[in-house]
């Protein structure tokens, strides 16, 4: 019970003192100082990362800008530093189911240096913002000096696979509070801010729901004291009862990631 109403079946407040933050928390002082910062580019050996320095370039995206769109050729690859991109899956009908997040934690468009083959999903920008930008020649001339950099970029398009794999679950098994409490936490945490400007609309089409579910279930949030939200913008107001809220894939989602790409940290 948080503010005299239950969200879905998960909310049970932790104590703060005793929550134990994950990687990329929206509420660490520590990340939010490292916001302009690229973590995959950070974890590389210098040797991989001063093969790419020359060549990455800062670009500023806007929302709903698109990177790349389905069977197109990629010539750049994309770091996000405090931008968030949405990798979806477009419809015949117009719309679009969003199927990973791609944030500060890592790279857009890896595939086509690994492959050298067209992207299958659009690349929209979800939250405008900066990115360090490759031309996919440097990058496959620097994956053939260096397997460490090869072996990294595979594990980040297998941790993008699995969270594909989690979506489709949850977006088929769970319900609208969790996954809706799940997505604003990892959007959250791939933006480095615990708020996000970001409308119900866009929501609704990410999650594949109507808008006025979402608004419902927004509503229910702010009452609870969970989140504030005005026109455009989403302020995450109690983390650790969002964290109880969100299904298990939020976490599901980061402990993927982190087996493939942090092997060490087990």
């Amino acid at each position: 019970m948080h503010g005299g109403y239950t969200v879905g079946m998960r909310l049970s407040l932790s104590d703060a003192n005793g929550w134990e933050t994950s990687a990329l928390s929206p509420v660490s002082r520590e990340h939010r100082l490292s916001r302009n910062s690229n973590h995959l580019l950070n974890a590389l050996p210098d040797a991989e990362r001063e093969a790419l320095a020359p060549h990455l370039k800062p670009v500023a995206y806007k929302r709903h800008d698109i990177l790349y769109d389905v069977r197109q050729e990629v010539n750049e690859v994309y770091f996000a530093t405090d931008a968030v991109v949405s990798l979806v899956v477009p419809l015949s009908t117009g719309e679009v189911v969003e199927s990973a997040m791609v944030g500060r934690d890592g790279i857009v468009g890896a595939g086509a240096a690994l492959n050298g083959r067209v992207s299958l999903n659009r690349a929209i920008v979800q939250i405008g913002g900066e990115f360090l930008v490759c031309p996919v020649e440097p990058l496959k001339e620097a994956l053939e000096h260096h397997p460490n950099l090869r072996s990294l970029l595979s594990a980040h398009e297998q941790a993008l696979f699995a969270q594909a794999q989690q979506s489709a679950a949850c977006n088929a098994m769970h319900v609208i509070e969790s996954r809706l409490s799940r997505w604003l936490l990892r959007a959250a945490d791939l933006h480095g801010s615990d708020e996000v400007p970001l409308t119900q609309e866009y929501i609704a089409q990410m999650l594949g729901v109507r808008r006025t579910s979402v608004t419902l279930v927004a509503r229910r949030l702010q009452e609870a004291g969970l989140i504030r939200y005005s026109r455009g913008r989403i302020k995450l107001l109690d983390i650790p009862a969002l964290q109880e809220t969100a299904c298990e894939c939020y976490e599901a989602i980061k402990l993927n990631y982190d087996a493939l790409l942090h092997p060490s940290n087990k």
